[in-house]
């Protein structure tokens, strides 16, 4: 596929790091030579210095033949008008563009359209940051949560800790304890190494445990992975910018909500915006302020400014507080290894999550899905089965007759709306969703290759 990428920053490198190794054709513009040649000595590219919206820089980098444009450049305005220069000029037929301004989204269905700027798939890194965010808060305890099959079925990453019922079994022990409810361990990272699970696979006290249900068991699961935590009812979050004010605006009626911003104009505005929020005008690595608005007895801060340092400061000064949860928004991806499982619970990366976005648009076969897993080192994959026996490698094959690459699973199928945990003698057949977890992003490629249907299907 030739792909071109708009952007050298952080998530357009990051995806080219991603494609660069799947035999794919990938050409990145960027205006900083820098970041080009960056990329030029680590992967198997081309790059292009230049403004990425101009006709003649586009045709340079290939639009008449190009596949798709990724336009993830840091200027909205720049993204958009490439993808009307890419379709009026060239018309290349698949346009991705990232798109932060709220107010451009508001206006969304008006604005993105054949008719007026031609964005086949937009990419709200805020929007994104605040369904994750909305789902660990839905799931006390949880590290990551992911849909799949329009939020039937569900990935969810737990610590194992001492106490819980299941610490010390066997996995194979989980029908015993779980009658009735199906269940797949997909993978179990120990020490940050990913151990395959298996039936006597036995679960250790801080095993990042990866496991797939239907929705309406995943409570239940975690509660026999380690104790029952408490929902969460009061939330204070640090930082009140497209972020913060949307995630505030989306849970202040289920929860009590405070807000901390250091911008009085902004402290003001955010006043009109919300109804039932507190918000409170001051920094939040200000000890006083926090002692004064009982962070001890908050469940669950979340520190969700543009500013790195200042998350990760007044993250620790919570938890070190009292604050029972800490969730960090970090905007450097290289920063969430390091401070994620210490004094931070939860670190949060939009990268990763525009990136995940991104890839369930540019995967081949019929992947609608993609979630980039332990920091962009494994992937869970939703793909679609299509054909018969003849056309397919996978449609009326038994999944441990499947050719998976080693540390691939099955986790579960979802068929006519159903949800349905995967075991060996499971038969996949036509239009089946098929959930699978990678734990070498490496294999992907094979992966998508299983999903594509022969010439002779029609």
């Amino acid at each position: 596929m030739r792909i071109i990428i708009l952007g050298a920053g952080q998530v357009g490198g990051t995806l080219a790091e991603h494609l660069a190794g799947e035999a794919n054709d990938i050409t990145v513009v960027d205006h900083d030579p820098r970041r080009l040649r960056e990329l030029e000595d680590r992967l198997d590219l081309r790059t292009l210095c230049g403004s990425a919206s101009l006709p003649h820089i586009l045709a340079q980098a290939g639009a008449e033949d190009a596949d798709m444009l990724v336009a993830v450049t840091s200027s909205d305005e720049i993204n958009m008008i490439a993808c009307q220069v890419a379709q009026s000029l060239f018309n290349l037929p698949r346009k991705i563009a990232r798109v932060r301004e709220h107010d451009y989204l508001t206006h969304g269905d008006a604005l993105f359209s054949r008719e007026a700027i031609p964005v086949d798939v937009l990419i709200s890194p805020e929007a994104l940051v605040t369904r994750s965010l909305k789902r660990l808060l839905q799931y006390p305890g949880a590290l990551q949560v992911l849909d799949f099959a329009g939020g039937k079925a569900q990935l969810v990453a737990v610590k194992a800790r001492y106490g819980g019922a299941l610490v010390g079994q066997q996995i194979a022990s989980l029908r015993e304890h779980l009658p009735g409810v199906e269940i797949r361990v997909a993978a179990i990272f120990r020490r940050e190494c990913a151990v395959i699970p298996r039936g006597d696979t036995v679960i250790e006290a801080d095993d990042e445990v990866f496991f797939i249900a239907a929705r309406e068991d995943i409570r239940q699961v975690m509660g026999e992975l380690r104790r029952q935590d408490r929902p969460y009812k009061r939330v204070v979050i640090a930082g009140g910018g497209h972020i913060g004010a949307r995630l505030a605006a989306s849970i202040e009626d289920r929860y009590r909500v405070k807000v901390i911003e250091l911008n009085l104009e902004r402290c003001e505005l955010l006043s009109q915006e919300l109804k039932q929020s507190t918000i409170l005008h001051g920094s939040a690595s200000n000890r006083d302020l926090l002692i004064e608005e009982n962070i001890e007895a908050t469940d669950v801060f979340l520190a969700l400014t543009n500013d790195d340092e200042a998350n990760v400061m007044a993250s620790m000064l919570a938890k070190k507080l009292g604050a029972r949860t800490v969730i960090t928004l970090i905007n450097n991806p290289a920063y969430v290894d390091l401070v994620q499982g210490g004094l931070i619970d939860i670190a949060l990366s939009p990268q990763q999550s525009t990136i995940s976005a991104l890839l369930s648009h540019v995967r081949r076969g019929d992947v609608v899905a993609v979630h980039s897993l332990r920091r962009g080192a494994a992937e869970a994959l939703e793909a679609i089965a299509h054909g018969d026996q003849h056309s397919s490698k996978v449609v009326g094959r038994r999944i441990d007759q499947l050719d998976l690459p080693e540390g691939t699973t099955v986790g579960a199928l979802v068929r006519n709306d159903v949800v349905s945990i995967a075991h060996d003698h499971s038969v996949i057949e036509d239009g089946d969703h098929v959930i699978l977890f990678v734990a070498d992003k490496r294999a992907v490629k094979q992966v998508e290759r299983l999903f594509q249907v022969g010439i002779g299907f029609i």
